[in-house]
């Protein structure tokens, strides 16, 4: 399905241009931290007049975002850490109903921390909060939360259709890298007897 290939690649661009960027505004704030205390002439002044302070806020609000579109990922694609050997061990009727349950009660909870997100946001539209370094509305920031709840509501809900049609639930396979496809070659250890023929 087309929408869904759109939504898992936004996703996956998103956790990656966040982590990225995060990760590059810190390196050159650090950078530009320990290179202003160094005393050369005209250098240090020009690095001095580099206003960054609002480097670490920005950086703290992309590692939100970045956590709760990530969450989303992990129910997608079964990364989450989870105690299933009881669940495992029982019979298949009753682990099937064990596993649906688990996985709507998780859409459940995500869509009411959703719900309670969007009210609290609503809430805060009406007021003028800014946040403290880069003056950003605080209803922009906290955008993260019904976003990222809605969304792992919904990935629940995927799981749980694909567990009742299909009987599998995703898991993660560690031997693949996204991205970089693999080709297997067998090489043959057999000794050729003489004449090349096998």
């Amino acid at each position: 399905m087309m929408f869904l290939r759109i939504l898992d690649r936004l996703e996956e661009w998103s956790i990656a241009i966040l982590m990225a960027a995060a990760t590059l505004i810190i390196f050159v704030a650090v950078v530009h931290r320990y290179a202003a205390t160094l005393a050369i002439p005209g250098v240090q002044d020009f690095l001095l007049s580099i206003n960054l302070s609002w480097a670490q806020e920005l950086c703290i609000y992309m590692f939100i975002w970045m956590a709760k579109i990530g969450a989303a990922y992990g129910v997608r694609t079964g990364i989450h850490v989870g105690v299933d050997v009881f669940i495992n061990a029982l019979s298949t009727p009753w682990r099937k109903f064990f596993v649906i349950f688990g996985l709507l009660t998780g859409a459940l909870f995500t869509g009411i921390v959703g719900t309670f997100s969007v009210i609290f946001i609503h809430g805060l539209y009406n007021t003028e909060q800014v946040s403290p370094d880069m003056e950003l509305p605080m209803w922009m920031i906290y955008l993260g939360m019904p976003i990222g709840s809605y969304l792992m509501c919904f990935r629940f809900l995927q799981v749980s259709y694909r567990f009742v049609t299909t009987g599998t639930l995703p898991r993660p396979d560690h031997t693949k890298v996204e991205g970089i496809e693999a080709v297997e070659t067998l090489h043959e250890t057999q000794p050729q007897p003489a004449g090349g023929k096998p």
